[in-house]
């Protein structure tokens, strides 16, 4: 049954209303505005009958109240007045009203007009609730649109275009490229299931560590990237980056991987390192290779590396000064660790040099195998040793040494200015620390050793492998 809400300062007109009414709907009469609106803050009614000529507040101030009031706006209401003229019609409409009926009470007519307003007001409603539904449809495929499917992130075309907006009106803030290390082990190692779980608990740590106004984004694969919105503190941004880290190594470790997963993240800020998205990005994954190649599981800023090349820009040498520079003992330790793209490179240049110079040069080969020489070693086992030969190679030689891995078997060093008995003693003693670091029993390294030479097999054999 309907509820209609009857204001009348007439105890008559109520009477005869609340009469005429009460076969069909719940009446519900009142005699002042102030009680009217008292009622509406917690009652519920589908229509008022509103006098207009009442003392203290009249109809139109009442109406008025009613429409500021938020749960009350959309109800519809009829104006009771005993005036014909075309003034006081016009005006009942024009502050909100849907209908007027004439006093005194026609009952037919009150019940016509009553009836024909409820019905329209159902047919507003069923229409508002099918506007609202297809409104939010379209809402939710648009922001699936935006979003990423697996991880619920915002993916890369809505990040760019939210950043640049949030850049353009001078928002200051971070970008936080973030890398799974060694992603494509699990995968391999557990399936797609887990790297996929592994994903959504990466993307749920992001949001742990994210507050209102900063954009989380999967990138694709293992590759995210967060806005952090205000905040320009190198240090409150480092902490948060350390936190990130330290959080998902943790619940890597929990998941019992053997492959010697970590998180690495390159990190730009505005407007330093840029005032758009792109630059941004840019300059954040110059920052992730930094780490990726200096031992990974922490985070680098892109500006830090810019600091000696500001120093060095606000002067200009002459190429006696640049060349003694140059020439300075680098007393780093810790060989080259390159792609195999920029090795192939290295090594025809290096190659070049030594048929010119006849410098002494050795490759040397290492191949991981199962200890027992039968059958192969599981993937995590090769992955886990591979890292840990890297380090072993890392710490063993020079910084003029280069290397860079072949496959996920073989890693390929050039030691330079080594004769063949020093290659061998440098090999062997990357070995010996590699079997210092490894503490797995399926696994063992061995190697061959070539001079460098334009005839050596070994460099053809490279040669082939670049190629291929």
């Amino acid at each position: 049954m309907k509820n209609i809400l009857v204001v009348d300062d007439n105890k008559l007109n109520l009477a005869s209303a609340r009469k005429t009414l009460s076969g069909e709907y719940k009446v519900i009469p009142v005699m002042r505005g102030e009680q009217a609106l008292s009622y509406l803050e917690h009652g519920e009614c589908d229509i008022i009958l509103l006098d207009i000529n009442m003392p203290e507040m009249d109809g139109f101030e009442v109406l008025s109240r009613i429409k500021q009031m938020e749960q009350c706006k959309n109800i519809p209401v009829i104006f009771l007045t005993a005036d014909n003229d075309t003034e006081t019609e016009t005006r009942c409409f024009k502050e909100g009203a849907v209908d007027f009926i004439a006093k005194p009470f026609v009952a037919e007519v009150m019940l016509s007009r009553i009836g024909r307003v409820l019905e329209l007001e159902e047919l507003r409603r069923s229409l508002a609730d099918k506007l609202e539904k297809k409104t939010q449809e379209v809402s939710d495929i648009k922001n699936k649109s935006r979003q990423d499917a697996l991880t619920g992130l915002w993916n890369r075309a809505h990040t760019e275009e939210t950043v640049n907006k949030m850049l353009s009106e001078g928002i200051r803030g971070a970008l936080m490229m973030i890398d799974m290390d060694n992603f494509k082990a699990i995968n391999d190692n557990y399936g797609h299931i887990a790297g996929d779980q592994t994903l959504k608990m990466f993307a749920d740590t992001l949001r742990k560590y994210s507050v209102e106004g900063d954009v989380l984004c999967r990138i694709g694969g293992d590759e995210f990237v967060v806005f952090v919105k205000d905040v320009i503190s190198k240090s409150e941004i480092g902490n948060r980056a350390s936190d990130i880290i330290a959080d998902l190594c943790y619940k890597l470790e929990q998941c019992k991987f053997e492959t010697n997963s970590s998180v690495s993240i390159g990190i730009a800020q505005t407007p330093e390192d840029g005032t758009e998205f792109n630059k941004l990005y840019n300059a954040a994954d110059k920052a992730l290779y930094h780490v990726k190649q200096n031992g990974k599981n922490s985070y680098h800023f892109f500006s830090d590396h810019l600091v000696a090349e500001q120093k060095r820009s606000s002067k200009n040498v002459d190429l006696d000064y640049l060349s003694e520079i140059l020439s300075r003992t680098d007393s780093g330790k810790g060989a080259y660790l390159l792609d195999f793209d920029s090795f192939h490179h290295v090594y025809n240049f290096i190659k070049r040099f030594v048929d010119r110079s006849g410098r002494d040069v050795q490759t040397v080969l290492f191949t991981i195998s199962a200890a027992d020489g039968a059958g192969e070693p599981m993937p995590e086992e090769t992955e886990a040793a591979l890292e840990m030969l890297d380090k072993a190679i890392y710490t063993s030689l020079r910084r003029v040494d280069v290397s860079t891995r072949y496959s996920s078997k073989q890693t390929i060093v050039i030691l330079m200015d080594a004769n063949s008995e020093n290659g061998d003693l440098v090999a062997k003693r990357i070995i010996s620390c590699f079997e210092k670091l490894y503490i797995g029993k399926h696994i063992k390294v061995e190697y061959d050793i070539a001079k460098m030479e334009a005839s050596s097999i070994l460099h053809r054999n490279f040669s082939e492998m670049a190629n291929k």
